[in-house]
C-alpha cells in the first residue's frame, strides 16, 4: 500500500474543504497529494474517487487519483503531485493573449469532463434546480441584508427559469473556476479539487466563471470560446445569466455567519454582476471579448 510507504507530511493550509490537505513523501522522495476526509464521508469520497478515475482516462491533466482507503485519521486518497504554480497567480503576470490561450485550454478540458453522462435515473433538471432555486429566493427574502439592485437579479431568474426545462445532464466537476487549476512545470493547465463533483446541466458549471473574471477576464472569454469552439448558443449567456444570478443571490445570506468581510465581497460581486449584465438588461456580459 502506497499510504504505509509515506514517511513525512505537510499541511496545505489552503481552501474551504473540510478535508486535510498534505504534501506526502516516501523515502525515496517521492511526492504525492494526502487528502484525509471525516470517517462520516466515507462513501462520498468513495464514489468521487471513482468518478476520478472515469475522468483520468479521459487524459484530463488532473491530480491522478491513486489509491482510497481508511486509516487512523478517517478516510484518504492519495492523487499525483503537481509541481507548478496555482492558476490565479500565474495568469496575473500573464499577458491578455497568454490568458486567453489557457482560458481555450479550460474550456477544451471542460468540454471532455461533461462527456461523462449523468446516471439514466437523474432527477428531472428543471424540476432539480426550480426547487433549488425556490430556497435561495425564500432565504434572500428571510435574510436580514440586501443587495442594493436585489431585485433585478430576483426578477430576470423569474422571466428565465422556465428556460430550465429539458436540459441535459452530465458529469461536473462542480467548482470549476481559476482557484482550482494549476499550471505545472511543462506550462501544462492542471485540473484540482474535484471533491464538489455533481451531475447537473452542463451549462451550470460555468456558474463559477464570475471568480475567473476577477481574475483574468481574458481567459474566462477564452474558457467559454474553448468549450463551444467559437460557436456559442444565445441560449447559453441566457441560462449562464440565471445561474449567475442565483449563485449571486444565495451567496449574501451564505456569507453572514463568517463575518463582515465576506459580507463585503459578495456585496461587490453582486455589484459587478450587475454591471456585467446591465441591471440585467442584457444576457452578454461585458467582459466577454472574442481575441
Amino acid at each position: 500500500m502506497l499510504y504505509q510507504k509515506l514517511i513525512d507530511k505537510k499541511l496545505i493550509d489552503k481552501g474551504w474543504s473540510v478535508d486535510k490537505k498534505y504534501l506526502a513523501v516516501t523515502a525515496q522522495g517521492e511526492r504525492y497529494l494526502l487528502r484525509i476526509s471525516p470517517e462520516e464521508l466515507y462513501e462520498r469520497r468513495k464514489e468521487q474517487f471513482a468518478h476520478m478515475q472515469t475522468i483520468a482516462e479521459q487524459g484530463i491533466p488532473m491530480c491522478r487519483p491513486l489509491e482510497f482507503g481508511t486509516c487512523e485519521e478517517g478516510v484518504y486518497s492519495i492523487q499525483t503531485w503537481i509541481d507548478g504554480e496555482d492558476a490565479e497567480q500565474a495568469l496575473s503576470a500573464m499577458d491578455e493573449a497568454s490568458q486567453y490561450r489557457y482560458g481555450l485550454d479550460a474550456g477544451k478540458i471542460l468540454a471532455k469532463i461533461h462527456s461523462i453522462p449523468a446516471p439514466r435515473d437523474a432527477q428531472d433538471w428543471a424540476e432539480r434546480f426550480n426547487a433549488k432555486i425556490d430556497r435561495k429566493l425564500h432565504q434572500y427574502a428571510a435574510c436580514e441584508l440586501k443587495y442594493d439592485g436585489g431585485d433585478h437579479l430576483i426578477a430576470y431568474i423569474q422571466r428565465s427559469r422556465h428556460q430550465l426545462a429539458m436540459r441535459p445532464q452530465s458529469y461536473q466537476h462542480g467548482d470549476y473556476h481559476v482557484g482550482n487549476m494549476m499550471i505545472d512545470k511543462q506550462g501544462v493547465l492542471t485540473i484540482i479539487d474535484f471533491e464538489k463533483d455533481d451531475f447537473g446541466d452542463p451549462w451550470e458549471e460555468f456558474n463559477r466563471i464570475v471568480w475567473s473574471v476577477q481574475a483574468a477576464p481574458a481567459f474566462a472569454s477564452g474558457l467559454v470560446q474553448g468549450y463551444f469552439e467559437g460557436d456559442i448558443p444565445e441560449l447559453f449567456w441566457e441560462l449562464l445569466a440565471l445561474y449567475i444570478c442565483s449563485n449571486t443571490l444565495s451567496s449574501l445570506p451564505w456569507a453572514i455567519p463568517f463575518g463582515e468581510e465576506e459580507v463585503e465581497v459578495m456585496r461587490r460581486q453582486a455589484a459587478q454582476v450587475l454591471r456585467w449584465y446591465d441591471d440585467m438588461q442584457c444576457t452578454v456580459p461585458t467582459w466577454f471579448k472574442r481575441l
